[in-house]
């Protein structure tokens, strides 16, 4: 019979590893849960010290951190010296009064104390207390010393225990204590556990002491967000499908992913990601059947399916962070180094910063590095040690940041974030109150106007998924060219929404020897593809000097947006003038500066995306805009009402920008009514959607395919009433589009509710 009990001491680093094979062991192998476990690991502390981390194995791993090793590792030391120690030695003092109780004592010793300490110290605390009754009745001095001997030798030691640091932990939980009882073991032991296919761990029970705010599913996997007692951070606890498996499916995983292993992807195969997971999971579910079959065990094709999706997850794909995409409330992921120590964090559209309960170890961020070398055909290693790239995964398009060493001294970390699967639409930043009515009607003016427009902030602010609502307003008869280092904007999504569009990938401003265009050379390659509109994903270096270029030769005729960081309209000044060199008359070339940054409560817990500006960059001034009046505020945030308010600048129509749109337009030429008009029609569109969207509860009203039929309707009715009455009547115009609003909406509800619209 194999020995259940087999185990290695691993190094990875500063980590010995205790890893213990108890694969032949009949029950649960947890230490908080079984008693000879729990005396295994003591014995084998004893004779491996300096241990930092246990990993007991059986089909799944549990996995004791470095505080709950040194926990039971400290305890296996206290034990191991009251074993040699003469504490525990029969004293002649005794006589022949106290045979009985010091072999009980023996027994509690040798017998209990390591497979239930807890146990150990509540009977020697009784033995004592009994003796002190006993020893008030007894009459003989000698039978007296005896006792009182035996009562010192019990208190030492108990008191040898308590200083540990499991019973001073398990002090509150010991009233009503039952020997044999695992349950305090539970409240302190938490071991990460993963099946064994995984790397990645993962802390599947819930805190004793956390308080739940929200829980919600997400393709079978729960979520459940805690908050946590004495820190301002909360917990995102995430309990994937993986998890719920029964043993049978996770022997049944287990064989086929040791089977694939065997046939791994090369670099070839990473050229369609798309199409390689295809294969995978083709093959995944032909082996998964012939296994099952050879089992003799019978499993739903709806099984299969699920078993092949999380085979392919953990070969091809990227593991738990899959999962946590598939939520579209997680915005950014963040895996710090080094591997193996410290949890993945996440930020949550409602919660915004929390932590995890998974733990990605050394082999499992390696694997990733791999991939993504091989999907980006990028390097990563200490002459290149950033690579970023984009990563399309199923429900999730993600920018991926990596750094290693030298310049991450502790080896790899990551950064990963979440892109909506779908495009995204003013009137979803309507929604999440990022901007108002107002402020969208005027931005689709100013796009239908062909303006050269920035959307700046800072990080996390929401700047490129600004920057993409903003191209859905570009109609889709245009052509439109996007230029990006690592491709984020969704350029396929508007594709297959009848866009003509036409992305650029350039080279990474921190990528060294790489065989892709630099992006200054995009940029101007883009002037030579024809007529076309042109959207920059971000501004960060030398590019930005080609920009101006494009805005120069092409913003009277074509719309030139991007992003840029930057926290006000003067800071895109600095950054552009100052820093990247971008001469000050051709900064002019900018029409207008969108500024997106987050908004903190007063409590500083929460967070809050909003438009703080929309500002004009003027063209009468020579050396500095601030100083000559070279910025007009057209909007501005107000924290008072939490909402973006016109200036009286735009009120009045003191706008040159929008004057020279009005000046093109035979139907705004001199009039400043028109032109406020025509912006109030299109905000009252957008809020109208919005409203549409709340009544029906329908929230696909706002996404960008019925957006997109609306901006085209609304054209194409405004042509008609043109046509029909010679003029741009505002409120003809919105009274058939709301007409056709109305029946739309009642059309695709209909549909819903007979099953037929998706």
């Amino acid at each position: 019979m194999p020995d259940p009990w087999s185990f290695e001491v691993i190094r990875e680093g500063e980590d010995r590893t205790l890893r213990i094979d108890a694969s032949a062991y009949l029950r649960l192998p947890s230490i908080e849960d079984d008693g000879i476990t729990m005396a295994k690991v003591i014995d084998l502390l004893i004779e491996n010290r300096d241990i930092t981390k246990i990993v007991i194995y059986q089909k799944r791993d549990f996995e004791y951190d470095t505080r709950e090793t040194g926990i039971i590792a400290e305890l296996a030391s206290v034990i191991h010296l009251l074993v040699k120690s003469d504490l525990l030695s029969y004293p002649v003092a005794l006589g022949v009064y106290y045979h009985a109780q010091y072999a009980e004592l023996q027994r509690l010793v040798h017998q209990v104390l390591k497979s239930d300490p807890l146990a150990a110290y509540v009977e020697v605390k009784r033995l004592a207390r009994e003796e002190r009754i006993l020893m008030q009745k007894t009459v003989d001095s000698n039978v007296a010393s005896a006792q009182q001997r035996f009562i010192s030798m019990l208190d030492s030691f108990a008191a040898t225990l308590e200083k540990t640091t499991l019973f001073r932990l398990a002090q509150s939980h010991l009233a009503g204590f039952v020997p044999g009882s695992r349950a305090v073991y539970r409240h302190i032991f938490h071991p990460l556990i993963k099946p064994d296919f995984m790397f990645t761990r993962l802390l599947s029970k819930y805190p004793a002491d956390g308080e739940e705010l929200a829980s919600y599913s997400v393709k079978n996997a729960d979520i459940t967000i805690f908050k946590m007692p004495n820190t301002v951070q909360y917990l995102y606890h995430v309990m994937p499908p993986e998890f719920k498996l029964s043993e049978e499916k996770y022997e049944l995983l287990d064989l086929a992913k040791k089977i694939m292993a065997e046939h791994k992807p090369n670099q070839s195969d990473f050229v369609n990601p798309e199409r390689m997971r295809e294969v995978f999971m083709n093959v995944g579910i032909d082996m998964l059947e012939e296994l099952a079959g050879f089992k003799k065990l019978t499993l739903r094709t709806k099984d299969i399916q699920e078993l092949a999706e999380i085979l392919v997850r953990y070969t091809v794909g990227f593991g738990l962070i899959e999962v946590l995409l598939q939520d579209d409330k997680i915005q950014d992921i963040s895996i710090n180094s080094p591997m193996g120590h410290i949890p993945m964090f996440v930020v949550h559209a409602e919660f915004d910063d929390c932590k995890t309960n998974i733990v990605p170890s050394v082999t499992e961020a390696e694997s990733w590095a791999a991939k993504l070398r091989m999907i980006s055909g990028r390097p990563l290693d200490e002459a290149n040690p950033i690579l970023d790239t984009e990563l399309e995964l199923p429900g999730a398009n993600v920018r991926v940041s990596t750094i290693t060493q030298p310049l991450n001294p502790s080896g790899l970390a990551y950064s990963f974030r979440r892109h909506r699967d779908r495009p995204w639409t003013l009137p979803l930043f309507m929604k999440a109150n990022m901007i108002d009515a107002t402020g969208a009607g005027l931005l689709s003016f100013l796009i239908d106007g062909t303006r050269s427009i920035l959307v700046c902030g800072t990080r996390s602010s929401g700047k490129t998924s600004f920057l993409t609502g903003l191209l859905v307003e570009i109609m889709r008869r245009y052509r439109v060219i996007t230029v990006e280092d690592t491709l984020e904007l969704p350029t396929k999504s508007l594709r297959d929404l009848g866009y003509n569009i036409q992305p650029l990938k350039v080279a990474s401003a921190l990528s060294k020897g790489s065989s892709e265009m630099d992006a200054t050379d995009g940029i101007r390659s883009t002037l030579r593809l024809g007529d076309s509109a042109l959207i920059v994903g971000e501004v960060r270096s030398k590019e930005a000097i080609a920009l101006y270029e494009a805005m120069r030769v092409g913003a009277a005729a074509n719309t030139v947006a991007g992003t840029i960081h930057a926290d006000s309209p003067y800071g895109v000044y600095d950054r552009v003038v100052n820093d990247i060199g971008v001469p000050k008359t051709s900064f002019k070339a900018t029409d207008i500066c969108v500024i997106a940054n987050p908004i903190r409560s007063a409590d500083g817990l929460h967070k809050f995306r909003r438009i703080t500006q929309i500002t004009e960059v003027g063209k009468k001034w020579t050396n500095d805009p601030v100083l000559e009046g070279g910025f007009l505020d057209l909007m501005k945030y107000d924290a008072r009402e939490d909402k973006l308010l016109p200036s009286d600048s735009f009120i009045n129509g003191e706008s040159e920008v929008l004057k020279t749109i009005a000046g093109n337009i035979k139907d705004f030429a001199g009039s400043w009514d028109a032109v406020w008009e025509n912006i109030q029609l299109r905000a009252k569109i957008k809020q109208a959607v919005l409203d549409a969207s709340r009544q029906t509860k329908n929230d696909d009203l706002l996404e960008a395919p019925f957006v997109i039929l609306c901006n085209d309707r609304f054209h194409l009715i405004a042509e008609h009433v043109k046509e029909e009455s010679g003029t741009l009547d505002p409120k003809r115009i919105y009274s058939v589009w709301e007409d056709w609003l109305k029946q739309e909406v009642k059309r695709r509800a209909m549909r819903r509710d007979n099953g037929t619209f998706t």
